[in-house]
């Protein structure tokens, strides 16, 4: 792949706070024009990486490029390509929708002002409310206001926080409208989420967990690289049921998604014959279903090494 159709492209990169490892030889690329997705726990690395592959971080050791800047010596030029949006909403609520983004045209020391911002406001359907106190927001017109901000200098990459987190499932759909019709125009998205149907709307997927990163690829490689199989077992009282599967042979895991249980292990024979045997032994309706991100991410997750484990 050509550098000029990378967005991101990174090597070996490792960041410690104090005795904490909390990135540990992340290497990744990103296309132009692509939305990337980070997931993982809490605490396991992913706004670090990110803000280290677009030199808003210094790494500890490693190397790379965004925007064809190098992240070590070019950084202050990547910041003039990149908007970034925080997890927690950082505009002032004393100020209207205008004034919030008049202020930030000004840090950015934009020639014609006014029009940039009239062109943000149609743009994410902020006209309406251009004179509207910000505190008075409900949490989906934050968002918009903020994904406005951040675009104001018409960066070539987006860097969002957790940016649905608290926002109900319309205002989050019409988000995920707006970054694909960015990411349509050669924009670059670097997005991290808990929600797994918005993993599945990613171009591209990582997951990381304490600092390591585990697995990445579309969400189909994701899945098909751990080569697990799943089992739903459907009926009540699954919360026995799933004790019981546990300690079964050739059960990795189990999860109960309202009335069905999936059981879940890379042993395809044997976890067959345990699901059988004690769930169809109780009668209970049994079926092989594809395994989902979420089954996945789990499973990885059980998996993974806790960089705080060794510490009092």
């Amino acid at each position: 792949m050509s550098a000029e159709a990378l967005a991101i492209d990174v090597q070996g990169l490792n960041k410690f706070f104090g005795d904490k490892h909390v990135v540990a030889d992340l290497s990744l690329q990103v296309r132009r024009g692509e939305i990337f997705g980070f997931l993982g726990p809490n605490g396991s690395g992913k706004t670090t990486s990110i803000r280290m592959m677009c030199g808003l971080l210094t790494p500890d050791s490693g190397s790379g490029r965004c925007l064809g800047y190098d992240i070590l010596r070019e950084s202050d030029a990547i910041k003039h390509q990149v908007g970034y949006m925080t997890q927690r909403f950082s505009y002032w609520e004393d100020l209207t929708i205008r004034e919030n983004l008049d202020f930030v045209a000004r840090l950015y020391e934009m020639p014609n002002r006014r029009a940039a911002v009239d062109e943000a406001l149609e743009r994410l359907g902020l006209t309406s409310r251009a004179q509207q106190l910000t505190g008075a927001l409900s949490g989906g017109w934050k968002q918009r206001l903020a994904l406005a901000a951040c675009m104001l200098h018409r960066p070539q990459l987006l860097l969002l926080d957790e940016p649905t987190a608290g926002v109900d499932p319309t205002a989050r759909r019409d988000f995920w409208e707006e970054l694909h019709d960015l990411a349509a125009q050669g924009i670059s998205v670097l997005v991290s989420t808990h929600y797994m149907d918005e993993a599945e709307r990613c171009h591209k997927l990582a997951y990381m967990a304490y600092g390591q990163l585990l697995v990445q690829g579309t969400a189909a490689e994701v899945v098909a690289a751990q080569r697990l199989t799943t089992w739903a077992v459907h009926g009540e009282h699954l919360g026995e049921l799933s004790q019981r599967l546990r300690e079964a042979p050739g059960v990795e895991q189990t999860v109960v998604f309202g009335s069905v249980l999936h059981v879940t292990g890379a042993d395809a024979a044997t976890l067959e014959a345990s699901v059988r045997r004690i769930a169809g032994g109780a009668g209970l309706h049994v079926e092989t279903v594809p395994t989902s991100l979420e089954d996945v991410f789990i499973h990885l997750m059980s998996r993974a090494t806790d960089n705080y484990q060794d510490r009092p």
